[in-house]
């Protein structure tokens, strides 16, 4: 069942429901974040997924209970990325070295 999540579509109104923001904020914040980039359909509906209501979530979080500013909760989310790649490497090269190690 948790498979059927990552398909999961929301158009904006209940991607704005479920964030607990209005609709008009959603389309700000888009314009904002290049994070959020919806689907949309051939008559220019936004479809969210799961993943994007977890980034907008967290832009909710830095923005409202962090009181970040719309470039401090950018800076905040790059610098996210950044080290979630950087663990995805350092992992990547732990299983390298435990292999050369056999």
């Amino acid at each position: 069942m948790e498979d059927l999540q990552e398909f999961k579509r929301y158009k904006i109104g209940q991607a704005a429901k479920a964030i607990g923001v209005k609709t008009y904020v959603l389309r700000f914040w888009e314009g904002e974040f290049d994070e959020i980039d919806p689907i949309r359909t051939e008559s220019g509906q936004r479809l969210y997924t799961e993943e994007h209501l977890e980034i907008i979530r967290e832009i909710k979080r830095l923005l409202y209970d962090e009181g970040l500013t719309i470039d401090g909760a950018k800076k905040k989310l790059r610098s996210r990325e950044h080290s979630d790649i950087l663990c995805e490497v350092r992992d990547e090269l732990l299983a390298i070295r435990n292999l050369l190690k056999k």
